[in-house]
């Protein structure tokens, strides 16, 4: 079973005659240790569909089954523990707390109800394996971007989650921190990974690519991706 199953998913923007479908019976399944790229331009509904793989908004139609787990189905109570326990999320902006240190930071969705055991050992160790030990007591504005992302990517990971979405990870990182943070999200072991990006560089990290197509996903041939 793929950690992530989604089928015939639509989503509809706007009222009245500024209304559009911008998700159109998308399919999308993802497993264990798989990273897939959605390649798409800017506004063309990337984080739209990233928001409803991770039980952030609801589609108007489809299904999404998540860790075994129908979200489409799930009241609010029960949607925001499956987020907790089996979704972490990597944003373009990282979406540090200026307040708390980068530790944490890191430990802050295992301080809340619901969240698993351990979670102070998981950030320890993560912050360890994103190389941030010794600044991990630092406040997010004294970090360069390449150490906000890593620091979130830790973040994201200290529930365990199955499933990592990651919207646009390298859009605010030069060219040398975004390759970093890409091969970190590329060697997530045993985890699902969905990179939205608007970045060819940043899609061929993925195992598949995915276009935005007339509300829909296409997959892109490997021997085009070979061959560019």
């Amino acid at each position: 079973m793929p950690v992530l199953d989604a089928r015939g998913i639509v989503k509809t923007l706007g009222v009245g005659r500024a209304q559009r479908r911008i998700l159109d019976a998308v399919d999308l399944q993802v497993e264990a240790g798989e990273v897939v790229a959605v390649l798409g331009r800017s506004g063309s509904g990337k984080s739209t569909l990233l928001h409803l793989l991770g039980g952030l908004d609801r589609p108007d139609a489809g299904r999404i089954v998540l860790a075994g787990v129908d979200i489409t189905t799930q009241r609010p109570r029960a949607l925001a523990r499956t987020r907790l326990r089996h979704v972490g999320f990597v944003f373009q902006s990282f979406h540090l707390i200026e307040e708390l240190s980068g530790e944490e930071n890191v430990l802050l969705p295992a301080r809340l109800p619901g969240a698993g055991r351990d979670g102070e050992r998981r950030a320890r160790r993560l912050i360890g394996e994103v190389g941030l030990t010794e600044i991990a007591g630092r406040r997010p504005h004294e970090l360069s971007g390449g150490e906000q992302q890593r620091l979130a990517i830790a973040r994201a990971l200290v529930n365990d989650p199955e499933l990592v979405l990651a919207d646009e990870p390298t859009g605010n990182l030069d060219q040398e921190n975004g390759a970093a943070v890409l091969s970190l999200l590329r060697n997530l072991h045993r985890r699902a990974v969905v990179i939205v990006t608007h970045e060819p560089e940043a899609a061929a990290f993925a195992d598949r690519v995915m276009h935005r197509e007339a509300g829909r996903l296409v997959e892109q041939d490997v021997r085009l991706r070979e061959s560019a």
